[in-house]
């Protein structure tokens, strides 16, 4: 029988990441840690000064930390600590780590080659940091593309932002992030080649709607199967599994990646 893990949440993470949720929904793997013991598992809010309370964390000897939507910070002092340690570091992503993502990534890629456009849209509530929204935003959209190049601000302001960039065939990108309480929060991406595409839907985490991918080719459309699951309660099943294994995840990693590139747009 695999080991369970006792879990503690500071309040400002508790209710962004849904953390009673996703832990309740994995009673086998996570419990409760006693107010007077240590538990296995630190959860933080990922808001600015996230890396610094981590790194705390895995000094004070933390088995696991769990980031719930990390804003863009350097990552390269908090990796080296976590990697030295054997600290198991997730990030709990609001959109990149939805758990159907594999499956558009998988479409997306196989005809990125034959790609004549990308766009993509972002809705958040109106008063949230564009900085945090597209940052969320990007880190969906390169799970499913890889690394865009030429990523240019072509307008960032109170309502929203607009930028481009392109894929590695060269072919444009659009992104669009709108801040407006008007529709819940969610993320579209559409790659449309030269006899189809594939589209990809996604509601924010707050419980386990499901993602939709549509593929289109010559043979029709096809909708990939559909996953019941949040993207919180996917992160956390990470978690365990490295926990399990001894193994650090990536997380850090492919992160300073989206951080560079966000910290390079023009």
């Amino acid at each position: 029988m695999s080991p369970s893990y006792t879990v503690s949440a500071t309040p400002e993470a508790q209710e962004a990441g849904a953390v009673a949720l996703a832990v309740a929904s994995l009673p086998e793997s996570f419990g409760p840690a006693d107010a007077a013991a240590t538990p296995d598992v630190l959860v933080i809010n990922g808001r600015p000064g996230w890396t610094a309370e981590a790194a705390e964390a895995v000094d004070a000897g933390a088995r696991g930390i769990v980031v719930v939507n990390p804003v863009p910070e350097t990552t390269h002092a908090l990796t080296a600590a976590a990697e030295t340690a054997g600290t198991v570091i997730v990030l709990d992503q609001r959109w990149a780590s939805n758990p159907a993502l594999s499956g558009a990534e998988h479409a997306v890629r196989s005809m990125i080659g034959r790609a004549a456009m990308l766009d993509s849209v972002a809705t958040a509530k109106a008063g949230t940091s564009s900085g945090e929204l597209l940052a969320d935003h990007l880190a969906a959209v390169v799970r499913v593309t890889g690394p865009l190049e030429n990523l240019c601000t072509l307008r960032n302001g109170p309502h929203g932002y607009a930028v481009s960039a392109r894929l590695a065939n060269g072919a444009p990108v659009a992104l669009q992030g709108v801040l407006s309480s008007a529709a819940p929060a969610s993320v579209t991406v559409t790659l449309l080649t030269d006899d189809g595409g594939t589209s990809v839907a996604l509601a924010d985490p707050v419980a386990a709607w499901p993602a939709t991918i549509k593929v289109t080719g010559p043979q029709g459309e096809v909708l990939l199967p559909t996953l019941y699951e949040s993207a919180h309660r996917a992160s956390w099943r990470r978690l365990k599994d490295h926990l399990d294994a001894g193994t650090v995840p990536t997380d850090l990693h492919s992160f300073a990646v989206l951080t560079e590139s966000i910290s390079a747009l023009s």
